[in-house]
């Protein structure tokens, strides 16, 4: 069986996000065993898993991508929507804008310092639309 939900997540500041807790209080019971895909609706944030304990390495993610990928180069064309748009398309492309997470015992299967991050690529992005499709 296959089960979905449109969520929508509130506006973040730009950076790395832990929205594990919103994402579960939002999903409908979860079965035995099966997977949940998370899908998020935008070409400006990604969606990622990685550290949910210690926000220092959510800052190094910014810091980094930041590095990677920053503002103000002159190789971009698609300029027309702020000096944030560009580079938010190519961090999101770099990230990505989906995951898949296993569900065991009706619980999603997660390791112990794993959390579900929303990555705000934008300095004003607004509510993001995610999609959650639960696989049975």
């Amino acid at each position: 069986m296959i089960q979905q939900k449109e969520i929508t997540l509130p506006a973040f500041r730009r950076g790395y996000h832990l929205v594990t807790r919103l994402i579960e209080e939002k999903l409908p019971e979860l079965p035995e065993t099966g997977l949940l895909h998370i899908l998020v609706k935008h070409t400006s944030a990604g969606i990622t898993l990685n550290e949910n304990a210690d926000p220092t390495v959510r800052t190094d993610f910014e810091n980094f991508i930041n590095k990677m990928i920053p503002e103000d180069d002159p190789v971009y064309i698609h300029t027309y929507e702020g000096r944030d748009d560009m580079p938010a398309h190519l961090k999101s492309a770099v990230i990505g804008a989906e995951i898949t997470v296993p569900i065991t015992r009706h619980r999603l299967n997660l390791g112990t310092w794993q959390g579900i991050y929303l990555c705000e690529f934008r300095d004003y992005g607004g509510p993001r639309r995610v999609v959650l499709t639960v696989f049975s």
